[in-house]
C-alpha cells in the first residue's frame, strides 16, 4: 500500500505516494523524472546514484524513500543556477573529467559534499572523498584535478 512522503528536492517541496520498498533513487528517477543520479550497481557500491541528503552524500539506491520523508535532497540537477554551472560542474568540463559520463553526477555530488565540509582539501582528502565512486573510463587523475581546481575557485555550494 502506497504511503505519502514529503521531500524537499533541489529546494522544491514534493509530495509523492511511494511503496514501502521503493528507494530514493527510484522515486527520483521514475516518479520525479530526475535522471541525473544513475542506477548502476543497485547495491551502494558504485556511487553513481550519489545525492546529498540533508547535506551529506548518500547512495540513493540504499535509502528507502520513506526514510527520506521530511528531509532535504539535492541532486546534480539542483546544483547549477539557470545558465551557470556549479563550480564543480564547470571544473569537470574544463579539466576533461568526464568520459562516458555515467559516474559523473555521483562524482560531482561527492566532490560538492567534500568541498562543503572542507573548502580547501588536500589531494589525499579528495581521493578519500571519492573512494565510494567508481569510474571505469579513467584513472581518476583528471577528476582529482578538477576537484582541486574547483576548491581553488570556491567550489562549495
Amino acid at each position: 500500500m502506497k504511503r505519502p512522503v514529503t521531500l524537499t528536492i533541489n529546494g522544491e517541496r514534493q509530495e509523492v505516494a511511494v511503496e514501502p520498498w521503493w528507494t530514493l533513487l527510484d522515486v527520483l528517477r521514475e516518479e520525479l523524472g530526475l535522471t541525473g543520479a544513475k542506477k548502476g550497481c543497485d547495491r551502494g557500491d558504485c556511487g553513481a546514484c550519489t545525492v546529498l541528503l540533508d547535506g551529506k552524500p548518500v547512495t540513493s539506491c540504499m535509502v528507502l524513500a520513506v526514510q527520506a520523508d521530511g528531509r532535504q535532497v539535492v541532486t546534480v540537477e539542483g546544483l547549477a543556477a539557470p545558465g551557470h554551472l556549479h563550480p564543480v560542474q564547470r571544473a569537470f568540463v574544463d579539466y576533461g573529467a568526464v568520459q562516458c559520463g555515467f559516474c559523473t553526477p555521483g562524482m560531482i555530488m561527492a566532490a560538492v559534499a567534500l568541498l562543503n565540509e572542507t573548502p580547501h582539501p588536500t589531494e589525499a582528502e579528495v581521493r578519500a572523498a571519492l573512494t565510494g565512486n567508481l569510474c571505469r573510463c579513467t584513472g581518476y587523475a583528471k577528476i582529482v584535478q578538477a576537484v582541486m581546481a574547483a576548491a581553488q575557485h570556491g567550489g562549495a555550494a
